[in-house]
């Protein structure tokens, strides 16, 4: 028989040992990876963006949440800024309108003022013919009441 040379076992214990070292580094990289790993990364180019796979990406999957409250904000925004167009446009009609009132009330309190000179008073009673009523020809005087 043959006798068996002691490098041999040497060479069998080394070549366990490469074994061993590669399947637990096959080992680590298969615990390493899962199914749940990001894609490579694309380079973002014109043709990308305009070719909507930009819009496919996982990072856009991810931030469709962040994209509807831009969307609801944008909105609010909107309504708000034409609410407030609408009450400014309410408020100039009425300060017109209150300019407006305020010139009614100051011609007709003119015109009240006109009609109630004592002058007018003596040609409308004049023209009236109005025998019981007259303009006095003593000037006003005070009347004196003594306290008690």
């Amino acid at each position: 028989m043959k006798e068996k040379d002691p490098n041999d076992k040497q060479k069998i214990v080394e070549i366990d040992a490469k074994e061993q070292e590669s399947m637990s580094t096959l080992r680590q990289l298969k615990e390493s990876v899962t199914e749940d790993d990001d894609a490579p990364a694309s380079s973002l180019s014109l043709r990308t963006i305009l070719g909507g796979d930009l819009l496919t990406a996982d990072m856009v999957r991810r931030q469709v949440w962040l994209c509807l409250l831009i969307a609801l904000f944008l909105t609010v925004y909107v309504a708000f800024r034409y609410q407030c167009q609408q009450d400014m446009i309410d408020i100039a009609q009425l300060e017109n309108q209150l300019t407006d009132a305020k010139f009614k009330a100051l011609s007709s309190s003119s015109s009240l003022t006109e009609r109630c000179r004592e002058s007018h008073v003596l040609n409308v009673l004049r023209a009236h013919q109005d025998s019981t009523l007259h303009s006095s020809n003593q000037p006003p005087f005070k009347i004196y009441i003594p306290e008690q």
